[in-house]
C-alpha cells in the first residue's frame, strides 16, 4: 500500500511539474487542445467543434434567398464510386450547382441542409474577398498597401497582397499536428493577436509562395482595424446578408475576452451557404444583377501570382485539371467549394476526411475524384 502511494504521489508530482512548465513557457493552451480533441474522441480539430469555442455570429438578412432546384434535381443518382468515396471519407454534404440551381444534393452521416460544419481554411478565401471588398469600400488603398500602415512593427515591404498570396516571409510554423507549432497555438490559445504581433519577417516578402495560416490571420487583423468592425460584422454586411444566407453563421474566436476571429479558418455554416460563395465568385462578383465585389478582384484572385507556383492565386487554389480553368476554396479535412467557370459549375463537399496528395502534388487526390464523378453524373444526364 505504501509503495502504491509513492507511485501515485510521483505521478501527481510529475503531472504538476509538467503543467507548471507548460504554463510557464506559454503552452498552457495544450490542456484545452487535449480536452477539445482527445477527450472527445478525436486526434485533431474536427468539423463539429464550434460548440467548444467562443463564436461571433454572422448575422443573416431578414430576406432569405433560397436556392432554386433544377427540373431534373436529384434525378441522376450519385455514381457508385462517388457514394463509396463519400462513405470512406465520411462526407457530410455533396452538392453540384449547375448554372443558377442545385442539380444534385446529398447528405451523409446524419447531416442535412441546415447542419453547420467547420470551413477550416476555406475561410482564407472569404477573408481575401473581404480584403478586396474593403479596398472597394475605401477602407484599404490597394493590395500593395504596406501592412505597417496598420501595424508599424512589421517590415515596410510587407504588403496586403503578400499576405493574401502567401508570400509574406513571416516566421510562422505551419504544422497541424505539432502541439508546439504556431497553428496549434492559434487554434487553442486565447489571444491570437498577441501571437501574430510577435511574428517577424525573416525572408523578403513578395518573392515566393509559402502557405502560412498566420498570413491570413494578420490580414484579418488589418481588415478589422481598417474597417472598425469585427470580421463577422463586416462579412455579414458585405456578403452574408446580400447573398440571402439561409441562417446565421458562426466564426470561431480565440476567446470571448479577446474577441478576435480565427481569420485563417473556422467559419461554421452549411453546404448551401458555402455554395453561394462559389456562385458569387464564378459570376465574378455579381449576385442578382448587383456587383457585390468588383470583377477585376476575382480575376486577379483566381490567377497565379508566381509563375513557379501556378497552383495558388490570392486566397484561392488553382488547377487546370481536365484542361479547364478551376479555382477553389479548400479546408484541411477536404472541405471544398470548386468553381469551374467554363461549365458554370460549382461543386461543394464538406466532411471529416480526405486523401493526402501524392508525389508532392499540391492538390489532394479526392479533389480530382470529386470532379471526375461529378462530370460522369452530368454525362449520364445527357
Amino acid at each position: 500500500m505504501k509503495k502504491l502511494f509513492k507511485i501515485l504521489a510521483f505521478i501527481i508530482f510529475t503531472l504538476l511539474l509538467i503543467s507548471f512548465f507548460l504554463y510557464a513557457f506559454g503552452y498552457g493552451y495544450i490542456f484545452k487542445a487535449v480536452k477539445t480533441t482527445y477527450l472527445t474522441g478525436h486526434k485533431t480539430a474536427f468539423i463539429d467543434d464550434y460548440p467548444y469555442f467562443d463564436n461571433h455570429t454572422i448575422e443573416k438578412s431578414k430576406s432569405i434567398q433560397q436556392w432554386s432546384l433544377k427540373e431534373d434535381y436529384n434525378q441522376v443518382k450519385a455514381t457508385s464510386k462517388l457514394d463509396s468515396l463519400n462513405d470512406e471519407l465520411e462526407t457530410a454534404a455533396f452538392l453540384i450547382i449547375k448554372n443558377d440551381s442545385i442539380w444534385f444534393e446529398k447528405y451523409y452521416y446524419g447531416y442535412d441542409a441546415k447542419s453547420k460544419t467547420n470551413s477550416f481554411s476555406m475561410a482564407k478565401s472569404v477573408v481575401t474577398a473581404l480584403m478586396y471588398k474593403a479596398i472597394q469600400d475605401g477602407y484599404l488603398e490597394n493590395i500593395d498597401q504596406p501592412v505597417s500602415h496598420f501595424f508599424p512593427q512589421f517590415n515596410s515591404r510587407l504588403s496586403l497582397g503578400d499576405l493574401a498570396s502567401m508570400s509574406s516571409g513571416l516566421n510562422w510554423n505551419e504544422n497541424y499536428y505539432n502541439p508546439f507549432a504556431s497553428t496549434a497555438r492559434a487554434y487553442f490559445d486565447e489571444n491570437i493577436r498577441e501571437q501574430v504581433l510577435e511574428l517577424e519577417v525573416v525572408k523578403k516578402p513578395g518573392e515566393e509562395f509559402k502557405y502560412l495560416s498566420g498570413n491570413t490571420q494578420l490580414l484579418g487583423m488589418v481588415i478589422e482595424k481598417a474597417t472598425g468592425k469585427t470580421l463577422s460584422e463586416y462579412l455579414s454586411k458585405s456578403f452574408w446578408k446580400p447573398l440571402g444566407m439561409n441562417d446565421d453563421g458562426l466564426w470561431q474566436l480565440d476567446s470571448e475576452k479577446s474577441g478576435m476571429e480565427k481569420a485563417y479558418c473556422c467559419i461554421s455554416s452549411n453546404a448551401r451557404n458555402f455554395a453561394k460563395f462559389g456562385k458569387l465568385f464564378i459570376n465574378y462578383g455579381e449576385w442578382n444583377k448587383k456587383q457585390l465585389i468588383d470583377s477585376s478582384f476575382i480575376a486577379q484572385a483566381s490567377n497565379p501570382r508566381f509563375k513557379e507556383t501556378p497552383y495558388y492565386g490570392y486566397g484561392f487554389w488553382l488547377s487546370d485539371y481536365r484542361n479547364k480553368d478551376i479555382f477553389y476554396m479548400r479546408g484541411v479535412l477536404g472541405q471544398y467549394v470548386i468553381m469551374i467557370p467554363e461549365d458554370d459549375l460549382v461543386i461543394v463537399r464538406l466532411g471529416r476526411k480526405l486523401i493526402r496528395p501524392e508525389n508532392d502534388n499540391k492538390h489532394y487526390k479526392d479533389f480530382y475524384m470529386y470532379i471526375d464523378e461529378a462530370y460522369k453524373m452530368l454525362e449520364n444526364a445527357s
